[in-house]
């Protein structure tokens, strides 16, 4: 009786240890939700969802994680709307260096951008 009760103990422990969820590399926090609802409504304020993502940033920091691909660029290009194209620039520039695979697509925003200017 004690040999089945320690194999029935032995095996709780291995499946309870199984279940132990791996740390994401990365946190979105509300970045999805921004973008569509950016892209859904149009209207929506600019500064709302630079200060989400803002927010998620910090959220992500404080957390010791990385922040995820796509948000320093979608946020870059909240700030050029909203007409702070110094910072908008900075943040395109900082998705580039973090993820360089996203190289081709920043040049194009910041070429854009620069565009926009004249």
């Amino acid at each position: 009786m004690d040999v089945k009760l320690m194999l029935v103990a032995a095996l709780s422990v291995a499946a309870l240890s199984g279940c132990q969820s791996t740390k994401p590399l990365y946190n979105y926090g509300s970045y999805q939700t921004n973008v569509y609802e950016h892209f859904k409504n149009e209207d929506s304020a600019v500064t709302e969802q630079i200060e989400a993502l803002e927010k998620t940033i910090r959220e992500t920091n404080r957390n010791r994680l990385q922040v995820g691909p796509g948000i320093y660029a979608h946020l870059g290009f909240l700030y050029l709307q909203s007409g702070q194209r110094d910072t908008g620039l900075g943040y395109l520039q900082k998705e580039k260096q973090l993820y360089p695979e996203s190289t081709q697509f920043i040049d194009f925003l910041l070429k854009n951008a620069k565009a926009g200017q004249s």
